[in-house]
């Protein structure tokens, strides 16, 4: 299940990608089994890394697969990159878990080029507000969510860096009620009915039957899970902030 849409991050052939909290590698493998890409995921659990390889590894005992991939373990507040290293940067998920969110979102711009593509993504601020709502281990454990973003918060912190918004959604409208139940029965993980709902989810996942990407679709706007923005970071010359935006429009 990814939550960034690909085909929004004018992806060439041979570019570099980052997969910044890359988590278990949805987005990096997707992008490694799906384009010619050099990607790189990064993230701060060594077992995330672990099993991200295992399922890369997967992918290519499968058969060919067009792009390259790199994982590690790396902090996104000390990148080990240089600077104007990455055509696109992909941060999904993570910036509700960072202390020094300004600090990574100037990471980030420091390692992407001119002209080059951010993606970002963060539970959205409905959606979540119910959990925090309905229990508060949700966000108490090790590692948790510390804040809760409201859409046009996170598009002022990364336009400060000097990126220009060009595009945004919602996505994964039917995990919010999933994680509603896993709030309400936290202390009944055994529950017959969450244990339902996430077979369905499963099975959407795997099947993506036409009535439930409809549906989903359809309530994406109001119970999406997850915001997901996209930005440009602005070429050194004018001319070249122009041909970018035009090119992800």
């Amino acid at each position: 299940m990814i939550t960034v849409d690909p085909g929004k991050l004018n992806l060439q052939p041979g570019q570099r990608v980052l997969d910044l909290g890359c988590g278990e590698g949805r987005h990096a493998i997707h992008l490694l089994i799906s384009e010619p890409l050099e990607v790189v995921g990064i993230d701060l659990s060594q077992s995330d890394i672990e099993t991200a390889q295992d399922r890369a590894e997967h992918f290519r005992q499968q058969g060919s697969v067009p792009g390259r991939l790199l994982l590690g373990v790396a902090d996104g507040l000390q990148l080990p990159f240089a600077d104007g290293t990455f055509d696109v940067v992909i941060c999904s998920e993570v910036l509700e878990h960072v202390e020094d969110c300004t600090g990574l979102l100037e990471e980030i711009d420091r390692v992407l080029k001119p002209a080059g593509i951010f993606a970002a993504s963060v539970p959205a601020f409905f959606p979540e507000w119910i959990c925090w709502k309905l229990r508060d281990e949700y966000h108490q454990v090790e590692g948790g969510h510390i804040r809760i973003f409201r859409e046009r918060e996170l598009r002022n912190a990364i336009e400060r860096q000097g990126h220009r918004y060009f595009a945004g959604h919602r996505a994964h409208a039917l995990h919010a009620p999933y994680w509603w139940l896993k709030c309400l029965l936290w202390k009944r993980p055994a529950s017959r009915l969450l244990d339902a709902y996430h077979r369905l989810l499963v099975w959407d996942l795997m099947q993506k039957p036409l009535l439930t990407r409809w549906l989903e679709k359809l309530l994406n706007p109001i119970l999406g899970k997850s915001i997901v923005l996209y930005f440009v970071k602005p070429a050194e010359a004018e001319s070249g902030v122009s041909t970018a935006a035009g090119a992800v429009s």
